[in-house]
């Protein structure tokens, strides 16, 4: 559970099932594939998105090219574009 921006996104990298107390999130890719719910800040609303997750476990999926992997194709870039440049 957490209201942090930066938690949905790691959360979500790493598989982990994330329950945002919000209503709103800078991170809508979450939501959207599925591995974040915004529960709102209400204990109902919240209680019933956590029994949720608990009984029907995790969903969603890690987003493509969320592999930690950025950094290197970032490396393949720059050596393209710029000649002779070296990690």
């Amino acid at each position: 559970m957490t209201d942090s921006g930066g938690l949905q996104e790691e959360t979500t990298a790493l598989g982990v099932p994330c329950l945002t107390l919000r209503y709103n999130t800078e991170r809508p890719i979450t939501v959207e594939i599925g591995t974040n719910t915004l529960a709102g800040n209400k204990k109902e609303d919240i209680l019933r998105c956590f029994r949720d997750i608990r009984e029907n476990g995790k969903k969603g999926r890690v987003p493509e090219l969320w592999d930690g992997k950025a950094a290197e194709r970032l490396i393949r870039i720059i050596q393209n574009v710029i000649p002779g440049a070296r990690a």
